[in-house]
């Protein structure tokens, strides 16, 4: 056998794609993966939930996808964060089951650029007060983004903050299905 020949492949074993598109899912694979990985990050990871964290909220949700890509063409859901109207046409919208798979949690602001598409897609859709459930230690990333604390509370056991995105700072996206695209470049720590 000749081990002198050259892998089949000459990509770094530690590649990482090159661009993420961050949009509404509208596809049966992306809704499908985005589950699996809010399932991966509340129940296997962090213990939230025990078996699966579906409830009411994901029939009426709009669930929202980072893609990575590859060659531009979308490879896996490696984010997701889901938004909904509290009532419909009174303006509440909220943002809820923030979650990017841990080994993409430092490229390309994955969860920074999900929370402005949510945000900016519902103000386009009539949004004027935008909420969200954080958990505590997500704090200062909302925070940094535009968003203010209400209040703390407990929620599945936990302590998470009630905050209020500032709408100026999300101007309206009428095309979320195209949605954003970022590079791969590591966010700072």
């Amino acid at each position: 056998m000749d081990t002198t020949r050259t892998p089949w492949c000459e990509l770094p074993t530690a590649f990482a794609p090159c661009e993420f598109r961050v949009k509404w899912a509208d596809g049966g694979w992306e809704i499908n993966e985005a589950r699996r990985l809010r399932r991966a990050v509340f129940c296997d990871e962090q213990h939230v939930f025990e078996h699966d964290d579906l409830d009411a909220i994901d029939a009426r949700a709009q669930p929202l996808v980072a893609l990575s890509c590859v060659g531009g063409m979308p490879e896996q859901v490696v984010g997701t964060v889901r938004i909904h109207a509290a009532e419909e046409g009174d303006g509440v919208w909220w943002g809820s089951r923030l979650a990017v798979q841990a080994r993409y949690r430092k490229f390309g602001r994955l969860g920074a650029t999900l929370i402005r598409l949510a945000v900016t897609s519902a103000h386009a859709r009539g949004c004027n007060v935008f909420l969200a459930h954080v958990q505590q230690q997500n704090r200062a990333l909302f925070e940094s983004l535009h968003w203010r604390a209400l209040r703390d509370e407990s929620l599945h056991g936990r302590a998470h903050v009630l905050m209020q995105a500032d709408l100026a700072h999300y101007p309206p996206c009428h095309d979320p299905l195209t949605g954003f695209v970022t590079s791969s470049a590591r966010a700072a720590a």
